[in-house]
């Protein structure tokens, strides 16, 4: 009997040592689990715009309506020419928001505050898949005012000039997002190698956001005003140390 009772204390005494180390194993492994290190990787390209539109905003004034609609439609004519001149396509151009507004229509108007009965105005947007060209011929804007062509500002486009337009983002992303990754890996390696650890695998991983930004990158300086652009994305990847 006392030997059996002695050996029934040492398997208990084993079975709580055995599990004392296992629990203690799973608490080492549980907290090498949290040995992380957070990278990000950056990929950038410097891309062209293919795809510019240009609002010009007409406005025409005068006492006589059949008048001013003359005027509007050889202002149009003249901004065609003056397109054709610059060599941009004119198929893809269009005309928008006409209206007409009669001053002695309006209730609120007070007495000589208008020498001009009606004002019409006119949007001309010329849509071009060369923006060189209508980026040239923006810095040319002044032959259409030497022409008698009255251009008024707007709140659709900023500062009233072309729009640059980069289309081809998709194209761009797998190359990017490998780079990005791949730098993001070189960083954390270096991390390993200077902390005499490797790395495990990737505990965690975000392809993060596309950005189109302007190449000059100073105050006040739009990326849409800017033919050249910079494409730009983030990656942040967590790797687990061993």
């Amino acid at each position: 009997m006392k030997d059996q009772w002695l050996v029934r204390v040492l398997v208990v005494a084993l079975g709580l040592a055995v599990g004392g180390w296992a629990a203690g194993n799973g608490v080492a492994r549980s907290r090498l689990g949290d040995r992380f290190v957070t990278v990000k990787g950056i990929s950038e390209r410097e891309v062209t715009a293919d795809l510019a539109i240009w609002p010009l905003r007409l406005v025409v004034a005068d006492n006589d309506l059949s008048r001013a609609q003359s005027r509007l439609q050889a202002h149009v004519a003249e901004i065609f020419s003056f397109l054709n001149r610059h060599q941009i396509d004119t198929s893809q151009v269009t005309l928008q928001d006409f209206g007409v507004v009669d001053a002695l229509a309006n209730e609120f108007r007070q007495p000589g505050m208008s020498s001009n009965r009606y004002i019409i105005r006119q949007v001309v947007v010329v849509r071009s898949d060369s923006p060189a060209r209508v980026h040239a011929a923006s810095q040319r804007v002044g032959e259409l005012v030497n022409a008698g062509v009255v251009l008024s500002s707007g709140v659709e486009y900023a500062g009233g000039g072309p729009t640059f337009i980069f289309r081809g983002l998709n194209e761009l992303k797998p190359a990017m997002i490998a780079e990005a990754t791949a730098r993001a890996r070189e960083g954390a390696e270096q991390f390993a190698s200077d902390s005499r650890s490797r790395l495990a695998g990737i505990r965690r991983a975000n392809q993060g956001v596309f950005e189109i930004l302007p190449r000059d990158q100073a105050q006040g300086i739009a990326e849409g005003s800017q033919v050249s652009k910079i494409v730009r994305v983030v990656s942040t990847v967590e790797y687990i140390l061993r």
